[in-house]
């Protein structure tokens, strides 16, 4: 990977307005715009280009994940303002064309399926999509060209506040010299995890406590255990509570209190293989 440059411009000059983003040497731009102000953004001529979007919303409380819907459009702005009336659970748009009108309605709707699948896959937002989106054949040209527009169209996401197709890193993509966090407990939590940029993960199959303390049924963090298990994250497997899939927590000590069942400090509970706590590992780095 290469240094990059990207472009911030506040069209409105404030932080919560709407936002341009470009990236050096590349055809594509993005525009972040709020839903308030969707109306007001018939002056970006470029909004009528073609291009991919999504409409992305926050969950309801904090442990219900944040919501995103993924559409392609062959005049973006006119596609946003019929959603203003047609969807309701969005705050936010992303968009994304390219500057040299590159783009057809074949080569969105390719992207309009790669994009709900990696949202998919990712699982880190609710898809609201109600069906899958057909992908439209294009060349083996054409995909190389949308692959790279594809990778910038998510860094850019990212930058722009949503790791909504980021999946999570997966263990075996790390050697045994990085470090993996442990937690066991005699109620029968095994859960194994690892700090990540926006969390902590906490790997499928790892085992969560067979049983809550009375306190923590008094808890803020009762409600996401409610939710993992609702959402089918967290279910019974033999006698164990078992994680079904990878989930990235907001932070150490919520997924420390969720494997053990009780109010936990993350940065003391979770260890390495060598007993060494996520706190001091954390010192020895800094």
């Amino acid at each position: 990977m290469f240094p990059k440059s990207i472009h911030l411009f506040l069209i409105d000059g404030l932080a919560d307005g709407r936002c341009a983003c470009e990236l050096s040497n590349w055809s594509g731009k993005a525009y972040k715009i709020p839903r308030t102000l969707i109306s007001e953004s018939k002056d970006r001529e470029d909004l009528t280009s073609t291009g991919i979007y999504f409409l992305i919303g926050k969950g309801d409380t904090p442990e219900e994940k944040s919501k995103i819907y993924i559409g392609e459009a062959e005049n973006l702005l006119d596609r946003l303002k019929q959603h203003l009336t047609g969807k309701d659970f969005w705050h936010e748009a992303i968009v994304f064309f390219s500057k040299d009108e590159n783009l057809n309605k074949a080569k969105v709707k390719y992207m309009e399926r790669k994009f709900y699948d990696l949202a998919c896959l990712s699982g880190r937002y609710d898809v609201l999509n109600r069906s899958i989106p057909t992908q439209s054949r294009v060349s083996e040209a054409d995909r190389a060209e949308l692959e790279e527009f594809m990778f910038n169209a998510k860094m850019l996401t990212n930058i722009l506040g949503h790791r909504s197709f980021e999946t999570v890193p997966q263990m075996k993509s790390y050697s045994e010299k990085e470090a993996k966090f442990y937690i066991q407990s005699t109620r029968g939590a095994d859960a194994v995890g690892m700090p990540v940029s926006d969390g902590f993960v906490v790997f499928s199959g790892s085992k969560v406590a067979k049983e809550i303390s009375p306190a923590f049924k008094k808890h803020n963090y009762i409600k996401l255990w409610h939710s993992l298990m609702e959402t089918g994250v967290l279910s019974h497997q033999d006698e164990s509570l078992v994680f079904g899939k990878d989930y990235v927590f907001s932070s150490a000590s919520a997924a420390a209190a969720i494997v053990k069942g009780q109010s936990a400090n993350g940065l003391m509970e979770w260890k390495t293989s060598i007993g060494q706590s996520l706190k001091d590992l954390e010192k020895i780095k800094s």
